[in-house]
């Protein structure tokens, strides 16, 4: 199955989550990783499956290397009928009122285009004892499990 592992972060946190999920699945998938400061909407494609890996800044917004993604499909309104995608938030619950709220509203925004989210989106929480890719990893292998297209075709 083709997937790109899309991130959005501040610190460098997601970036690392995203090539743990690359690494973890890249022996069974055609996979790639890309910053979402570097990926246009417009340019997503229905035949890759795109899982997205977002960190939260400030009160509860998108991290630095996400707005650019978000402010062009805001403008454009870009159709994304087709595009299927999983989301996984990165934050910390300490900030209960804006816990992943990053990764709440790019998954808002790609479902408001039309793209269909695969699978809860799940989160984590840095104030917690558990790395984030020994819940990510598992997350993703569930949803590819169940996903109805997971073949060589995709």
């Amino acid at each position: 199955m083709k997937i790109s592992v899309l991130y959005g972060t501040e610190t460098g946190n997601a970036e690392m989550l995203a090539e743990d999920i690359q690494s973890a699945l890249n022996d069974e998938h055609d996979i790639d990783c890309i910053n979402l400061a570097d990926v246009d909407p417009g340019a997503l494609s229905n035949e890759t499956f795109h899982v997205i890996v977002c960190s939260t800044y400030g009160d509860g917004e998108l991290p630095t290397s996400a707005k650019p993604f978000a402010e062009e499909l805001a403008k454009t309104g870009n159709s994304l009928s087709g595009i299927q995608f999983a989301v996984f938030g990165l934050g910390d619950a300490e900030y209960a009122e804006t816990f992943t709220h990053g990764s709440l509203k790019l998954a808002d925004m790609l479902k408001s285009c039309g793209a269909t989210q695969v699978g809860e989106r799940m989160t984590h929480d840095a104030s917690g004892d558990c790395p984030p890719e020994d819940v990510a990893v598992p997350w993703i292998s569930e949803i590819l499990n169940q996903f109805p297209l997971n073949s060589k075709e995709m």
